[in-house]
């Protein structure tokens, strides 16, 4: 399988669990991921729990990437309106073989635009926020995640961990020509994460908790 760049984005206030649950997964994939973490400079970026992150690259020298994720977090409610990091995430998705987002990652690319007319979920919590970033979106008021193709989008914090889990065996699919391979691989990850897989993107108890089904 040919390898693919996958380029998380941090901004301040990120949350830990958006980007680190899906890279358990992900990073565990040699010769098939690499990945590289994306800020607007190369450096430390704080959490919204506290412990920092680094940047390998800022905007303006990243390198190619073939997928993007983007997590959630209170930091959202400000980087919304940064455009700098708004405009680089509607050229950079352009480009992109797929891009994710966790949570309220979903307002940053609705912000961007690039989700317009597509399917779309984010974190039940925080739902009306975030839909109100994308007037055009098609918002999914009741989804673990929703899987639009290129956009694949997720419910909030733990929920990134079954969308890594079901874009991982998608792509195993694709260029092995083999869904079960594909499904394979992503049980496996799963297992050695001993993390229980919620295979089924439908299933959203979040959604009837906050009023949304």
């Amino acid at each position: 399988m040919a390898e693919r760049t996958l380029g998380v984005v941090l901004y301040p206030g990120f949350e830990l669990l958006d980007v680190f649950g899906p890279l358990e997964a992900f990073g565990n994939l040699p010769g098939m991921v690499s990945v590289t973490m994306v800020a607007a400079q190369a450096g430390p970026v704080v959490s919204a729990q506290g412990p920092r992150a680094v940047a390998d690259h800022g905007f303006a020298d990243a390198p190619r990437l073939d997928m993007i994720l983007v997590p959630g977090g209170i930091g959202t409610r400000d980087v919304v309106e940064d455009r700098a990091l708004v405009d680089w995430l509607a050229a950079r998705s352009g480009a992109a073989e797929i891009v994710m987002s966790v949570c309220t990652g979903a307002a940053l690319l609705a912000r961007a635009g690039v989700l317009d007319g597509q399917r779309a979920t984010t974190n039940k919590a925080f739902f009306q926020w975030v839909a109100d970033q994308g007037p055009k979106v098609e918002w999914v008021r009741q989804a673990r995640w929703v899987d639009a193709g290129k956009y694949v989008t997720s419910s909030g914090v733990s929920a990134g961990i079954d969308m890594a889990l079901h874009v991982i065996a998608r792509l195993a699919e694709h260029d092995l020509a083999d869904k079960r391979a594909g499904r394979e691989l992503a049980e496996n990850l799963a297992r050695m994460m001993e993390y229980q897989w919620h295979t089924d993107a439908d299933v959203d108890p979040f959604a009837k908790v906050w009023g949304l089904a």
